[in-house]
């Protein structure tokens, strides 16, 4: 069996003063300004953590046809969080803001290269701090690690995999971006509003409570089994906007202990693009 999916900030705080092989990550990101979570970073964030921008270590690059956050290459990212010290053993736990939409992106990545050893900080920064943790504004040297590709267990599909499952209903589709903008309404970041057809909405923000602490197991397995009746985790493909929010649906999901699922990376940001595809609205 895995170990949680989450580490309370209680938690961290015993295993920070404890042991060597931890690696604490910030992932705080705002899709309205790319400097701010670098900028947030830079005003305060958990002694020894290193930073993860959404824009560049934990996307690749985007093109006319792609989505706004496609995945990085595979090799690259594995670099990158090397560079931050990891070893294919270390620790290494996830945080953003609060309610953990970029920081269930690391950790959906680091499982899609293999890293089994990672956690999100239950509630990010804000519980830290209510937790007693400091802050301060040292950037972090750190001697390179020996993270590297392994096994890989996190599966995705492509926007022509999507376009199939439009025709075959084969796999249920859930989108997790807000109602609105699943409903086609108020959309300010794609060129246009609506969703993929016959997919499903679970707004990933339901999977926390009023603090961004996610819910309890049962209370998620519930929500999730009401959402897709029956229908196996391994059958379930998740998407929003560009493929960050999706994985907060993942995580959600591996906690009410239902892990399997696939994410489109693409999301609605690269399907939109494309020529003559279906759209649904309302």
């Amino acid at each position: 069996m895995r170990p949680s999916a989450l580490i309370s900030a209680t938690e961290l705080r015993s295993l920070l003063a404890t042991q060597n092989d931890v690696l604490v990550v910030d992932c705080r990101y705002a899709l309205t300004d790319a400097s701010a979570g670098a900028e947030a970073y830079a005003n305060g964030h958990i002694p020894g953590a290193h930073y993860a921008d959404l824009g560049t270590l934990l996307s690749g690059p985007v093109t006319g046809m792609t989505g706004r956050h496609p995945l990085p290459d595979p090799q690259a990212f594995a670099d990158g969080m090397a560079a931050m010290g990891a070893n294919n053993d270390t620790l290494i736990v996830a945080y953003d803001a609060d309610d953990a939409m970029f920081a269930a992106r690391l950790w959906w990545l680091l499982r899609w290269i293999g890293h089994q050893n990672v956690r999100v900080l239950d509630g990010g920064l804000k519980t830290w701090l209510e937790a007693g943790g400091d802050l301060n504004t040292r950037a972090p040297s750190a001697q390179r690690g020996t993270l590297a590709l392994r096994t890989r267990d996190m599966p995705t599909v492509t926007f022509t995999d999507m376009l199939e499952n439009v025709e075959s209903r084969k796999r249920v589709m859930v989108d997790a971006r807000s109602p609105d903008r699943y409903r086609g309404e108020n959309e300010t970041i794609d060129p246009i509003g609506g969703r993929i057809p016959g997919a499903l909405n679970r707004f990933y923000k339901e999977n926390v409570d009023a603090g961004g602490r996610f819910k309890p197991a049962e209370e998620l397995r519930a929500a999730f089994h009401e959402l897709l009746g029956d229908t196996p985790p391994e059958q379930v493909i998740h998407q929003c906007g560009s493929g960050v929010s999706a994985c907060h649906n993942l995580l959600a999901m591996e906690i009410a202990g239902l892990g399997g699922g696939t994410l489109y990376p693409g999301s609605w940001s690269e399907w939109c693009r494309q020529r003559d595809v279906p759209v649904e609205r309302g």
